[in-house]
């Protein structure tokens, strides 16, 4: 990565002379993310997105400053904000602001200062917003609404996102078009199955260093991240147990070989839970209560709402102590000691670095090709959702088959022939 002048304008990170450990980091990723660069080079040598000023609200990692410089690379006058006070790597948001790209965002900090970054980030007047949760464009909406007017499309990268994104497209707020960049098949069924089920049994592991083979782990959800992280914790020996809400996705976990069972249920069996759902308190009060002493939580999900951590602090009183770092526990009684691992916040990125950048490099070769689709097509769209358009997810997956040395069929004239058709049969 070629270093830069940093940006004349302002930046809020935790320590500049990180930046050179940062450059070694950011590098390391990049040789996971084959697709990304190829778009990096097409973008240097085309431009698309000169001058258009992007907001970057995501978790400060090496993954996402690839694609910041890709972005960058395109012309882009981009900032970046942290989407969770505890993603940040540091010594990555250094080499950024080297690389003379501003970022707002320090690990650890606290809800009013990730707000003070968010505002500071919003103050550059995006037109583009690459969103990780939907915190920027709920904010634009909520308190800067004569700014959202000038914004001319997102993107979105989580499934949390996308539900707020489509609350705000059903009651007719929503002022400019999204695209879902988490609904893309090169971003779900690779990032939040693999890339999750994996990073998440990391930051798990980093943070406790306990064996999983013979306990008990409950994954509530069975969305395509709790997909991964059950398969992922069987792989490791353990004993799976699934909650969920959906009724077809209660049968498929069944069918995937899984015991399904209410929390209710499963709250007196589980060693260690992890929530995977985009709702809130998924562990409730009812399930601290029966819980084991020494049960482990841990939030897979984008926001700390998964497990009702203010009716557990409300039942421990001062009874807490942090024992690792990212590990509190809370004494509910003398026999029952309940632990939570990263303040209940995404536990990968927490107590680890997220997801590996091989899965990355497709996430984010979709937010990069939809910040160039909007930036071409944005002023022909609706206030909508939008999904990635089928012809790139396609792309990006012949792409990375290609970086792989996969070869794959193509269909003859005569085969495009009979799918097309409705003559031939038996």
């Amino acid at each position: 990565m070629a270093a830069a002048a940093p940006s004349s304008r302002n930046f809020d990170i935790k320590d500049p002379s990180l930046a050179a450990d940062g450059r070694r980091r950011i590098e390391w990723a990049e040789r996971e993310m084959p697709v990304l660069r190829q778009i990096r080079e097409r973008f240097r040598s085309e431009r698309p997105l000169a001058g258009i000023r992007i907001l970057a609200c995501a978790h400060i990692t090496t993954e996402t400053a690839n694609l910041a410089l890709t972005l960058q690379a395109g012309g882009a006058d981009a900032v970046l904000c942290a989407s969770n006070p505890l993603s940040t790597q540091d010594d990555v948001a250094a080499a950024l602001v080297e690389a003379g790209i501003p970022v707002f965002a320090i690990k650890g900090e606290d809800n009013d200062t990730y707000y003070r970054h968010m505002n500071a980030a919003m103050d550059h007047r995006p037109q583009i917003v690459v969103d990780d949760g939907a915190d920027v464009v709920s904010s634009l909406h909520k308190e800067r609404k004569d700014q959202a007017a000038e914004v001319i499309g997102a993107t979105e990268e989580t499934t949390t996102g996308v539900i707020r994104d489509q609350a705000m497209e059903r009651e007719g707020v929503l002022q400019f078009p999204v695209i879902a960049v988490n609904d893309a098949d090169t971003k779900h069924f690779f990032d939040n199955r693999y890339g999750t089920g994996q990073s998440t049994l990391d930051g798990i592991l980093r943070a406790t260093n306990i064996l999983l083979a013979g306990r008990t782990i409950v994954v509530g959800g069975y969305g395509w991240c709790g997909k991964g992280i059950a398969t992922r914790s069987r792989g490791m020996g353990a004993h799976v147990v699934v909650t969920e809400v959906d009724p077809v996705r209660a049968l498929e976990a069944v069918m995937d070989g899984f015991t399904v069972m209410s929390m209710n249920r499963a709250a007196a069996l589980g060693d260690i839970f992890i929530t995977a759902s985009g709702n809130i308190n998924v562990i409730d009060r009812i399930h601290f209560e029966q819980m084991k002493d020494g049960a482990i939580m841990a939030n897979a999900g984008h926001f700390n709402s998964e497990i009702n951590l203010a009716a557990l602090e409300q039942m421990t009183g001062e009874g807490r102590r942090t024992l690792r770092p990212y590990v509190e526990e809370f004494m509910l009684a003398e026999d029952q000691r309940l632990i939570v691992l990263g303040e209940g916040r995404l536990i990968n990125l927490a107590a680890a670095e997220g997801h590996p950048a091989s899965v990355m490099d497709m996430s984010f070769a979709n937010q990069a090709l939809s910040v160039e689709y909007l930036a071409k097509h944005a002023t022909t769209l609706e206030n909508k959702v939008y999904t990635v358009p089928k012809e790139l997810d396609s792309e990006i997956a012949r792409l990375k088959l290609a970086a792989m040395k996969v070869e794959i069929d193509t269909l003859s004239p005569e085969q495009e022939h009979y799918l097309s058709s409705w003559e031939m049969g038996t």
